[in-house]
């Protein structure tokens, strides 16, 4: 399989080494990288199957800059929404692509533990399960790869769970014990799900790898940025030092915006995910929160 990754961050890297053990991969990104098998992006462009890494808030950009429809399929490996316009992934790129050549790619996975080919298991969703399979049976053998077709759900559990994430690093940097992060990431699964509901998500999506398994993982570890994000917070620093400190990009930020935005428009009670807007766009106390969250 000839393949192109588009993204050379840790994410776009981790992938293109696992893609690599069993097929002809290339990688880009906007700017030159020295690393192997790099090429321009005009030519990664012309490959028939892509991976595109690309930060959710960049997509829309990307696309309308970069993209030419050759009937190339492609692979979306970023979890987000849209802060500008409350669109899904699959609506951005269902503006260019047609649906039955999008898959998503899901599930927990560092990619520190990917590029260190450590075993991993992975969700790809689209409505076409034929093209779903081709990438899941590209994977490499340390790497178990489930199909399914709900697209949405999986959308939004691997947004979701990054805000859940700030918050777990909040409640673990105020030392609030393993008793109130337990509360706090079982609550987020029921959080999450209603959400996901309310937009034609099928339940048990957020029971599986791409719901409860990513979340569990992101909202407890320092190798989760935006669990990082959670500690800086509680630590009482601002968000502009937190991202500049840390260097990447941290999705569960813009997404905690989005989240907010669309719960106030359909009127969905998501009382943790409202917490962290609060603490990121308003600077209110992490203390405060979680009494009110508490209350």
């Amino acid at each position: 399989m000839k393949l192109a990754v588009i993204g050379a961050g840790k994410w776009g890297q981790a992938l293109y080494h696992a893609f690599s053990q069993k097929n002809d991969v290339v990688i880009t990104s906007r700017s030159h990288k020295d690393i192997p098998h790099f090429v321009s992006m005009k030519e990664a462009l012309e490959y028939e199957y892509l991976v595109i890494a690309i930060p959710a808030q960049a997509v829309r950009g990307w696309l309308e800059e970069n993209f030419v429809d050759k009937g190339q399929k492609i692979l979306v490996a970023a979890k987000g929404i849209e802060t500008a316009t409350g669109s899904f992934l699959n609506e951005i790129y269902g503006e260019f692509v047609d649906a039955d050549r999008l898959a998503f790619i899901s599930g927990p996975s560092f990619a520190a533990e990917v590029q260190k080919s450590l075993p991993t298991a992975l969700v790809i969703s689209s409505t076409n399960l034929e093209l779903a399979k081709t990438y899941a049976d590209a994977l490499p053998e340390y790497i178990r790869g489930y199909v399914n077709d709900d697209v949405i759900g999986e959308e939004v559990a691997g947004a979701y769970k990054n805000v859940i994430a700030i918050a777990g690093g909040v409640c673990d940097g105020l030392k609030l014990g393993n008793n109130a992060r337990a509360a706090l990431i079982s609550r987020g699964l029921v959080e999450m799900t209603r959400f996901g509901e309310a937009f034609g998500a099928k339940t048990e999506t957020f029971l599986s790898l791409g719901g409860a398994g990513d979340l569990f993982l992101t909202a407890s570890s320092t190798l989760s940025r935006n669990y990082r994000v959670g500690i800086g917070l509680a630590q009482g620093k601002k968000i502009e030092d937190i991202l500049e400190e840390l260097g990447e990009v941290a999705e569960g930020v813009p997404t905690a915006k989005a989240l907010y935005l669309l719960a106030k428009q359909k009127e969905i009670y998501l009382p943790i995910a409202t917490e962290v807007h609060a603490m990121l766009e308003e600077g209110k106390d992490p203390r405060q929160s979680v009494r009110d969250l508490l209350g």
